[in-house]
């Protein structure tokens, strides 16, 4: 791949200062500094999926419940809860000491509020709010759901680490149309954002918030158990090239590396100023979601016709490289490999050599006559871009007239609004990742849901795989729940909602005398430096 031999010539390029012991500057002990993976566009977690947002979101707001290495709830905000009447009746206690960043009190209608708003972005708190006859404060510590029937994923609906984020703000600001950002950013969690010295597409900065009470107790795993915070202040610095970033990194004038090249692991993995590690297990996931209404992929035998051409390995080898086979998984269906959902049902399709020509013939005998395929590639997402490169080369020795729209991640997602034909500045398909906890289990898989113009960019409308959905909510054990995600997947190789492209593993990079940094994406509380 193209990209990738450029991003081995970096590597050559810097491979004197990796080897070099680095002359480090002399730096601030309570200042972390940080390298995102992109600039922060939206600063409400609330109204994306874009995970860099969620990243920021946890600095500056807490949730109810963490999520642990198991991905199981636990207590976070909440002191506990009682479950009453058949799994009807939920009550929530707020812990004592819960402020916001303003100095006034947490209370039980903030929650509520934020609780309505995150419920009407995401689809396991939508499935929540369909299932809840009453959602009250009846005094400040309390949080009430009535429910229709028991609901048992209700702590980690509202706990979970995937996209987007159940964030409690003040009632005021949860009364904001959750469609639009909110007006300023005023959480209850361990940091502050500095608006002031926000300086877009370079730096973001936030301070220890004084007035933040950690948990006393519970594990210190992804975003579960106690939040201590050990640095007055972190800044991110936006460094979009990647030998920038990483000779920042070396030479001291910066401490974390939010994803770590894959290009250029070797050469890290040898500087002893350096830890290469993978906080993920559950990885990252791509996929190629089609516009499901505009030619030509309005047709489903199109869809399917193209499955023999679907190289997952290939784009997997283009991330990670050939030889760090430990660092991908395939083939990939569309739940998260190695979790509790996850089989290989349907996905003989994805298996042996890849078949171009039965494709091209597919396609024919599909209806395909050359209609334009308006592929969006995200190019400040390394990993989308070097997917992109290999989707793009499948799609044309398949047959599909292909013309590559490559542009800014932000600038592809609001083309992927637009529901109009391609003259009319609307898409046919396009490359994204998701982590693999978005991808756990159907209650919140965003491009799994088939409830079509109410739904996901490329609005499938997939009424078997709803049911199925709503079945599973209903499963009284794991083995019922495993054998409905079993027919999930067979129906979605059918309807072909998106194409699965592999899960590889994200390592991050980060100076060697950083310690606790916590399992699971980038979060700055628990983190030291010797």
């Amino acid at each position: 791949m193209h990209r990738r031999s450029l991003l081995a010539a970096s590597g050559t390029a810097i491979a004197a200062s990796l080897a070099a012991p680095s002359g480090l500057r002399a730096q601030s002990a309570t200042t972390l500094k940080f390298t995102p993976q992109q600039d922060l566009i939206t600063l409400d977690p609330v109204t994306t999926t874009a995970y860099i947002s969620r990243n920021h979101g946890y600095m500056v707001f807490d949730t109810l419940y963490g999520m642990d290495a198991n991905f199981q709830a636990t207590p976070q905000m909440v002191d506990g809860h009682t479950v009453e009447n058949d799994g009807k009746l939920w009550n929530l206690t707020l812990r004592d000491g819960l402020m916001w960043h303003s100095g006034e009190k947490v209370t039980a209608r903030d929650c509520v509020a934020s609780i309505r708003r995150w419920a009407r972005r995401d689809p396991f708190g939508e499935k929540l709010m369909e299932t809840t006859d009453e959602l009250s404060a009846p005094d400040d510590r309390t949080i009430r759901f009535r429910l229709k029937q028991p609901f048992p994923h209700l702590p980690i609906a509202l706990g979970k680490a995937s996209v987007p984020v159940c964030a409690m703000m003040p009632e005021h600001l949860a009364n904001t149309d959750p469609f639009r950002q909110v007006p300023e950013l005023i959480g209850s969690g361990p940091f502050r954002f500095k608006a002031d010295e926000r300086v877009p597409g370079s730096r973001i900065v936030y301070t220890k918030f004084e007035g933040y009470v950690p948990r006393r107790d519970g594990k210190r795993e992804w975003t579960s158990g106690p939040k201590a915070v050990h640095f007055d202040r972190v800044e991110w610095t936006v460094m979009p090239d990647s030998a920038t970033a990483t000779n920042a990194l070396i030479a001291g004038e910066a401490d974390w590396q939010e994803y770590a090249y894959h290009s250029l692991l070797p050469l890290m993995r040898r500087n002893r100023n350096l830890q290469v590690r993978v906080l993920d297990k559950s990885g990252f996931v791509g996929m190629v979601r089609v516009n499901h209404i505009q030619p030509p992929f309005n047709n489903p035998a199109i869809r399917r016709a193209l499955w023999s051409a679907i190289d997952q390995v290939s784009c997997m080898q283009a991330l990670v490289g050939p030889a760090e086979t430990s660092l991908y998984h395939t083939p990939l269906g569309f739940f998260g490999p190695g979790t509790p959902m996850a089989s290989d049902a349907g996905l003989a399709p994805l298996t042996g050599p890849r078949d171009y020509a039965k494709a091209r013939a597919d396609l024919r005998a599909a209806g395909y006559n050359g209609e334009p395929v308006l592929l969006m590639i995200p190019s400040t997402s390394e990993p989308s871009s070097l997917m992109g490169a290999v989707v793009t080369d499948m799609f044309k020795q398949a047959g599909l007239n292909v013309e590559v729209y490559s542009v800014e991640f932000n600038a592809m997602l609001q083309r992927r609004n637009r529901r109009g034909t391609i003259a009319e500045g609307g898409w046919s398909a396009f490359v994204s990742n998701w982590v693999g906890t978005d991808w756990l289990n159907p209650a919140g898989h965003i491009a799994l849901r088939g409830n079509g113009d109410a739904g996901y960019g490329g609005w499938a409308t997939m009424p078997r795989i709803e049911e199925l959905r709503d079945a599973w909510f209903q499963a009284p054990d794991l083995t019922t729940q495993q054998a409905i995600c079993r027919d999930i997947q067979v129906e979605a190789m059918r309807e072909v909602p998106y194409y699965p492209l592999g899960q590889y593993l994200q390592p991050t990079v980060f100076r060697s005398n950083l310690t606790d940094v916590n399992e699971g994406f980038a979060t700055f509380w628990n983190v030291r430096r010797n």
